[in-house]
């Protein structure tokens, strides 16, 4: 049986925005089945839930952001999605008291430690996976994505282009559900040098550092202990898509193809997808008709 999991008890993880630079403290707590996700804004009194789906993102500018309906908002959420998702968890509260979810060393790896130190307590009751009935593509200028029917996976099949010869093109094809992860979810966030000033300046990057972040300059990682993985860039850029598919509110069984995509153009795509039923079909899974074990517990076993 593929039952709804939960977190076994609290997690507690403290840590600094990416972006806002603020400290945040967090605890991701139990939640019975069918709750979902949903993250809370202790600092703030009331109307403070908000849910992360699809159509609650407000801004998809180097980070994902969710909001509700009074405005109240959390940012930087997919790599914490991520972590969710390939631990096959769909029950847990989160508790922020700030708006930004800490970005620890900027990749889904100790979000998963922290979770799996506590341990995941399983439910008897069946996960719902939404799969892809028809191809549906997005594209924007040279930006591209598609997602298509695949009988019991999702893959994802990712590639970026950068001027910038360290990073170059790179291209990696990830069977999620059958995959080894630890690769794409020990993999770090990037950026160039030459970028660093301009995005302070914005006010994006307040909290970046070398403990959180790739910089690249010219043809250098200016990080001392260099890239985690070969394929580290476009490795970041598949574990943000997974967390940001997770807003989707279920598994997905599909194939993605992306070429230069990021957080804007995968939500782009599912606004797609749900503009139309007969684009998807929900399932409640009561057996297992999916390949492997849909968590991936085994591959997860290995990212310590």
């Amino acid at each position: 049986m593929l039952n709804q999991k939960t977190v076994n008890k609290e997690v507690i993880i403290n840590g600094i925005g990416l972006h806002s630079g603020k400290t945040v403290s967090m605890r991701v707590l139990p939640a019975l089945p069918n709750f979902g996700i949903q993250f809370k804004r202790i600092d703030i009194q009331n109307n403070n839930i908000i849910i992360p789906s699809v159509f609650n993102v407000t801004n998809a500018t180097l980070c994902t952001k969710i909001s509700n309906d009074h405005g109240v908002q959390v940012s930087t959420i997919e790599h914490l999605m991520a972590a969710l998702f390939g631990l096959g968890i769909d029950n847990v509260m989160i508790e922020l008291n700030n708006e930004e979810v800490p970005i620890l060393d900027g990749s889904a790896k100790i979000f998963i430690e922290k979770i799996k130190s506590v341990g995941i307590k399983e439910s008897n009751i069946p996960i719902k996976i939404i799969s892809i009935n028809k191809k549906i593509s997005h594209r924007e200028g040279d930006k591209f994505i598609s997602i298509e029917p695949s009988k019991t996976n999702l893959l994802i099949d990712f590639e970026i282009k950068y001027q910038n010869s360290l990073i170059g093109t790179q291209r990696n094809l990830v069977d999620v559900y059958n995959s080894n992860l630890s690769d794409i979810y020990a993999s770090r966030t990037f950026c160039l040098f030459e970028d660093v000033k301009k995005l302070q300046s914005m006010g994006f990057a307040l909290g970046g550092s070398l403990d959180n972040a790739i910089v690249v300059k010219d043809d250098e990682v200016l990080n001392k202990s260099g890239l985690r993985n070969e394929k580290e860039f476009v490795n970041h850029k598949i574990l943000d898509c997974i967390g940001d598919l997770f807003l989707s509110g279920y598994k997905v069984v599909g194939k993605i193809v992306c070429s230069q995509g990021g957080h804007k153009l995968t939500n782009d795509l599912l606004r797609k997808v749900y503009d139309d039923k007969n684009n998807f079909s929900l399932h409640e899974i009561k057996e297992k008709t999916l390949s492997n074990t849909l968590v991936n517990r085994v591959s997860l076993r290995s990212i310590a």
